[in-house]
């Protein structure tokens, strides 16, 4: 089985300050690491999602995600934004960025790291962590053991 999160789909200096320029720099770590087959048809169908509803939360946390043809396995793509990125938060822009990649007929996957993903998002320790991590590897292993189904 793939692991669901790895080093290089951490990036923890995400430079797009734009929401599509930002899912676009995680989705390309997710191709470059045979996640994703069709950048841009996968970068549609999050797009797609998205104008159903804003998928930031409060807390600075963006949660883009969808299923897509173009996902091998399900994957969790991180980054970390100095100066936010927006995705439709009533609080304000998302420090923390996780796309949620899932393919098209995995419905249980999708929705098994999304809630796993939420209920961590509750406690600020998680959060935390992530804001502080120096290392990709690092806040790859701590995502890993916390979200992993």
């Amino acid at each position: 089985m793939t692991e669901l999160v790895t080093t290089d789909l951490v990036d923890l200096d995400l430079a797009p300050t734009e929401r599509r320029g930002a899912v676009r720099a995680l989705a390309e770590r997710l191709r470059a690491a045979g996640r994703v087959t069709d950048l841009e048809r996968f970068l549609a169908d999050v797009e797609a999602r998205e104008q159903q509803m804003p998928t930031g939360l409060p807390g600075g946390i963006g949660i883009p995600h969808c299923r897509s043809a173009a996902v091998t396995a399900p994957t969790l793509a991180i980054g970390r934004s100095a100066e936010g990125v927006d995705f439709g938060a009533a609080d304000g822009p998302a420090r923390l960025i996780f796309l949620i990649a899932a393919p098209e007929g995995g419905d249980t996957d999708h929705m098994a790291v999304l809630a796993a993903l939420s209920r961590r998002l509750m406690r600020s320790e998680f959060t935390d962590t992530l804001l502080g991590a120096d290392d990709p590897a690092h806040a790859a292993d701590y995502v890993r053991s916390e979200v992993a189904p």
